[in-house]
Order: structure tokens, then C-alpha cells, then sequence
């Protein structure tokens, strides 16, 4: 059992940094709150409900902006290196998490806390800096410009420790582009929604940290006995059906399947308007398939920290159009927005765009998804050549998918209104809303929710608290034989209400929380994250009770938006995406979803009213500890006159 005295696993303080008087305040994480919010975006979000102001302007002094570590960050707990970052999205004014691996997160709990919030506005740019538990506030005037990549190297310079981590803007976020990510490690981000937006916003460059301390676990031999569990699970996984597919993602990467997810209807195609089979095309999957030239590319391999699948590489580019030397290997996310969605298999050009977007600080799948939407435009002479600097973006012309790129990093000629994102460039020019391919204002994720085997994607992406997002839980439905087979009445498929679709949500939930990469599932065994969040608290975390957690997280993240004055009715989607008109042929050929039945299943299995998505006092009675939610509910006139 967790002592009094002891919080394993944490540790056990928080950071409060005023940026507008400068003023830091430590205090403490107590027992009660980790029990109950346990780490990530569960604290995150109890810290938002309960310290910031309803309505509050995304971009102003009083959106919260949150560095949050998971719980098994800084322990040996494999697969556990995961931060998030939160805050109020100035894309969708809804609640915004963002996480991102490397080894960040572990650093700033060594360094001596467990989550970091900033409020209001510093009057010139500046930067944090923590060392073993001393925070200070630095200048950063001198390094406001400064790319993501320069910033580390300028960093560690100043303050003479070559082992410093950094978590940082670019020019896109210094610029407020709608979609600027926060870079750490100088190439993992925390990437969607405008996390790197509000960062800009309040002036705050970066934050340094370095540490040395040391977390304690409650029970070293079983973390220890589990990690071996899950190494066995791994080297035995090569004997299962899912073998395969693990060692090709180990050795290549997320974009293991990019040859698939383009000819089977998991990429998008041209801006969602195609069909992979037919507009993409086997020669051009081919080129994108990772195994036919990372040995031409890779140099070097690496692994986020405590990760044992280890699926990253470093890239090197010395010749061709675009020699930029030592470069991050590309997610699929990357190939399928620069490449797949634009129609473009040139992968150097794809190599370019995702070493513009980690300097400047800018999330791929928007970036990529805006130009794709900039080309239909052009297709269809809504956005003329003029307005776009003199640049042609036919679909698959590689040069202007990077030329567009660099005009958005730099905030230059028709970069600015690009910047915007979809939305914010159709609502600034008054054209072009009918190529939106958005939710609630958000790009989605490459993943195409009408796929047959996929349609949860669609249900995720309009509903989830945090919109667009592909890792939110329920992303799969149950396998259909015959992918043929379409229908209106998805409830055939896979009823959203029943108990294992919703645990499935619940268990992507404590896995964010915890700082867990969803790649594990791939070889997870049994109930490996509860039993290592154990032997890490203290706490026991058995399945219900994971279930009830991670139920709680949703509906703090759920409720934050409630307060927001934000019911079922106001999270919108493109017609697109959902099938409207449905595309003529291929693997999701025919398929309309039908994404209001399944709204109304996945809200009542969650204990919600179908109409309006607002939870009843007896759920948030059982899941326990939503004090916040149920008094933003129940006491609020505006949900009344919202509703």
C-alpha cells in the first residue's frame, strides 16, 4: 500500500508560473490527487477545471498552459516515456491535449516535478529553467526566431549543460499559426490543436530542464518481474499473428504500412476525395513503402525513453533537390499528409516538409492537410496562382507542397492565411469551405473513418472531447468478414453502447494518462499497464478501478467543455469524411456513415443524454471524484439555455 510519507512513482510537486508578474509557486501533489487524477491529463485537466476562468480567450493571460508527466516517466517502467501538454485549443475552443514521447518528460520529473502550468503573458520573450528543482525564468529575447533545432543547441550553450532536455517554439508559434506544435528533443512533438499557438501567445520560448534525482517505486521486483513479462511478450509476439507486423514496425516505423494504408482506405486521398486504388496508384505506393529505401536513408536508429519497441531513425540526405543532412525519419502521419493526401510519392520532398515543420514548430498533419486543401482549391480555380505567390499546387507537384511548406513556417505571402489552418484560411479569404475536411475546425488524423473496419475513426474524431484526434479509444470496430459489405445501420457492425467498446475508451484514456505509448498494445500482456502502475504507486490499479479511471478522465475532459458552453450539437464535421457524397469505388467505396447513430450508441453507453452528450448524476456518482463536472452541470443556467 501507498505510504503517507513516500509518493512513489511522482515527484510530488507541481509548478505554478505567473508569466506576467514572474512569479513561480511551488506546490505540493498530494496522495488524494494522484490517487484520483493519476498523472498526464488527468491532473491536467482537475487543474484547468478548477484555476481557470469559463470562456477564458485561448490566446489570452488566462488559458492555462500545462506540462504534465506521466506517471511511469522517470521510473524503468518500459514503454512509459510519454508527457502531455494541455491548455483551452485556440483552434476549437474546446479543452486541447497534446502528448509526445522522447525523453522530456522523464527529465522534468528528475528535475522535481510532476507537471509545470503557466498563466497570463510575459512582456518580453523568455524561457523557464529548471535544475535539480530550482526554477528560474530567463531572457529569451536573444532567441526568439530561433528554430527548434537552433534553440537546443543555443540552450545548452547558455547554460553550460550539454544534457540539458528542451521542450520549445518555433517562428510558427512565435507567428501564432493556428496549428504550431511544442518540439522537445529537437524532434518529437506535442502537436495538435495550437498547444504551440498558446505558447506563443504567452511569450514563453521553451522550457529547460535538467535532473538528476531519482523516482521511487513501491515495489521494485515486480516492476522489474513485469518488465521482463513484457519483454518475453515481445520476443514471443514474433509467433503470433501480429508478428509480422510488430518486427516491420521496429525496424521501419510507424509508416511501416504506408503501402497498405494507401491502397486500402486507412489514408486519406487527395484532400478525402479520392480513392487510393485509382488516384494514388501501386506505382506510387510503392515509392512510399519504407522498405524500399530506408537503407538508403538510415543512419542511426532510436528509441524514446524506456521504450523497448525503439521504432524511430535518423535519416541522411546529402544529394537531390533537398539535401538537409541528419534528418528525422518521417511518421506515417507525414507520408500520408505531404505524400498520400497531396498525391505526391516523392519522398525527399516528404523528408523536406517534416524537417520544415520540427524547426519551425508546426504540426504535420495540419500543415499537410491545409495544402492538400490549397490544391483542390487550385484544381477547382478557387485559389488562383496569384494568390498563392505565383505557386502552382497541381495535386502530386512535390515543389509546391515544399515551396507552400516554407512559405507557412515562415509566415511569408500566402503562408499567412495557410497558417490559419482549413477553416481559419476559408473564413480569412471567403472561399473555399465546400474542400473543408475538418472537425470543429481541427484536420483529422490520417486515418479514414469510412473504412469499414474503421468507422469508430469517424465517431472519435467528431465527439471525442479533444477533436480529430486517432488515439482517443474506440478507433477500430470488430472485423467484417466480407469489406464489401456496407450499410447506413452501423449498429450491425458494432453496437457502440455495448460494455467493450466503452472499456476500450477507458483504457486509451488511463493509457495517455500514464504516459503509456499506445504502440503497446502490440505486445502488451494481460494486465501489464494496471500491475505496473501498481508496482509504481503503491496504488492498486485492478481492472474496474481502471475502468472508473479512465472513465473520470473523459468526463473531466468532456465537462471542461460543457463549461465551455459546448454540447453534442456544436462538435461539427465535415460531410466528407463521413461519406457525403461517398466515394465511387475502392475499400470504402459506397460507405456513408451514419455518424449520428453512432453518437447517439457511444453517448448512451457512456450514461449520457443522447441529445444534448451531458452525462446523469448517476454516472458521474459511480465513476466518483467529479465534484467540478457535477457542479458545472447541474448548477449551470447557461447548459439550460444552450441546450
Amino acid at each position: 500500500m501507498q505510504e503517507n510519507k513516500i509518493m512513489y512513482g511522482y515527484a510530488g510537486k507541481m509548478l505554478f508560473v505567473d508569466l506576467g508578474t514572474g512569479i513561480l509557486t511551488e506546490e505540493p501533489l498530494t496522495i488524494e490527487m494522484a490517487k484520483n487524477y493519476l498523472s498526464g491529463y488527468g491532473i491536467g485537466a482537475k487543474i484547468m477545471l478548477d484555476r481557470m476562468k469559463a470562456n477564458a480567450d485561448p490566446l489570452g493571460p488566462d488559458n492555462i498552459l500545462g506540462f504534465t508527466t506521466g506517471v511511469l516517466n522517470g521510473t524503468s517502467a518500459a514503454i512509459g516515456g510519454r508527457y502531455t501538454v494541455v491548455c483551452k485549443s485556440p483552434v476549437s475552443n474546446t479543452f486541447n491535449d497534446a502528448n509526445s514521447g522522447g525523453d522530456f518528460g522523464a527529465e522534468l520529473k528528475k528535475a522535481g516535478f510532476d507537471a509545470v502550468f503557466f498563466t497570463g503573458i510575459s512582456q518580453k520573450p523568455t524561457y523557464l529553467y529548471i535544475n535539480d528543482g530550482k526554477a528560474e525564468l530567463k531572457d529569451a529575447t536573444h532567441l526568439w526566431g530561433q528554430d527548434c533545432k537552433e534553440i537546443w543547441d543555443s540552450i545548452k550553450e547558455e547554460t553550460g549543460e550539454s544534457k540539458v532536455k528542451i521542450a520549445a517554439i518555433g517562428p510558427a508559434g512565435e507567428n501564432l499559426s493556428m496549428y504550431a506544435c511544442i518540439i522537445n528533443d529537437g524532434f518529437r512533438a506535442a502537436g495538435r490543436g495550437g498547444c504551440g499557438t498558446v505558447m506563443g501567445s504567452k511569450k514563453l520560448k521553451a522550457i529547460a530542464v535538467k535532473g538528476t534525482g531519482k523516482i521511487e517505486v513501491a515495489d521494485k521486483e515486480k516492476l522489474k518481474s513485469l518488465n521482463k513479462e513484457l519483454l518475453f511478450a515481445l520476443k514471443g509476439s514474433e509467433k503470433t499473428p501480429l508478428g509480422p507486423y510488430i518486427k516491420n514496425f521496429r525496424a521501419y516505423g510507424t509508416g511501416c504500412d504506408n503501402r497498405q494504408s494507401a491502397l486500402g482506405g486507412d489514408s486519406p486521398v487527395k484532400n478525402w476525395s479520392g480513392v487510393g486504388i485509382t488516384d494514388f496508384g501501386e506505382e506510387n505506393a510503392n515509392k512510399v513503402d519504407i522498405s524500399t529505401f530506408d537503407e538508403k536513408y538510415n543512419i542511426k536508429k532510436y528509441a524514446c525513453n524506456s521504450c523497448i519497441l525503439g521504432c524511430g531513425a535518423i535519416y541522411e540526405v546529402n544529394s537531390g533537390k533537398w539535401p538537409i543532412g541528419a534528418t528525422e525519419r518521417p511518421e506515417y502521419e507525414t507520408f500520408a499528409a505531404f505524400g498520400i493526401n497531396c498525391l505526391n510519392s516523392d519522398v525527399e520532398a516528404i523528408f523536406k516538409c517534416n524537417e520544415i515543420c520540427n524547426r519551425a514548430g508546426m504540426d504535420v498533419i495540419s500543415a499537410g492537410s491545409t495544402i492538400a486543401w490549397a490544391m483542390e482549391c487550385y484544381e477547382h480555380g478557387v485559389l488562383t496562382a496569384e494568390e498563392l505567390d505565383g505557386i502552382k499546387p497541381t495535386w502530386g507537384n512535390a515543389e509546391a507542397i515544399v515551396e507552400l511548406t516554407e512559405k507557412i513556417a515562415k509566415n511569408d505571402g500566402c503562408g499567412k492565411f495557410l497558417s490559419l489552418g482549413q477553416k481559419g484560411a476559408a473564413e480569412k479569404l471567403g472561399k473555399g469551405f465546400e474542400f473543408l475536411t475538418v472537425c470543429k475546425g481541427i484536420e483529422p488524423a490520417m486515418h479514414d473513418g469510412r473504412r469499414p473496419t474503421a468507422l469508430g475513426y469517424s465517431r472519435m474524431y467528431q465527439f471525442d472531447p479533444t477533436p480529430g484526434r486517432h488515439v482517443k479509444g474506440g478507433a477500430k470496430t470488430k472485423p467484417i468478414d466480407d469489406l464489401k459489405y456496407k450499410t447506413m445501420d452501423i449498429s450491425k457492425i458494432e453496437k457502440f453502447s455495448d460494455m467493450p467498446n466503452i472499456a476500450r475508451v477507458a483504457y486509451q484514456e488511463m493509457m495517455n494518462a500514464a504516459g503509456v505509448c499506445m504502440f503497446s498494445n502490440m505486445v502488451y500482456p494481460g494486465n501489464w499497464m494496471n500491475e505496473a502502475i501498481s508496482a509504481v504507486t503503491g496504488f492498486e490499479i485492478y481492472p474496474s478501478k481502471s475502468f472508473y479511471m479512465g472513465l473520470r478522465f473523459f468526463m473531466l475532459r468532456h465537462g471542461f467543455n460543457i463549461r465551455e458552453g459546448f454540447l453534442r450539437k456544436d462538435f461539427d464535421m465535415s460531410p466528407r469524411l463521413l461519406g457525403q457524397p461517398p466515394l465511387p469505388c475502392g475499400p470504402n467505396g459506397g460507405v456513408v456513415v451514419d455518424n449520428k447513430l453512432m453518437g447517439d450508441l457511444f453517448f448512451e453507453g457512456l450514461g449520457c443524454d443522447v441529445e444534448t452528450g451531458v452525462p446523469s448524476r448517476e454516472i458521474l456518482e459511480k465513476i466518483g471524484a467529479l465534484d467540478d463536472v457535477m457542479e458545472i452541470i447541474y448548477g449551470s443556467e447557461t447548459l439550460q439555455e444552450n441546450a
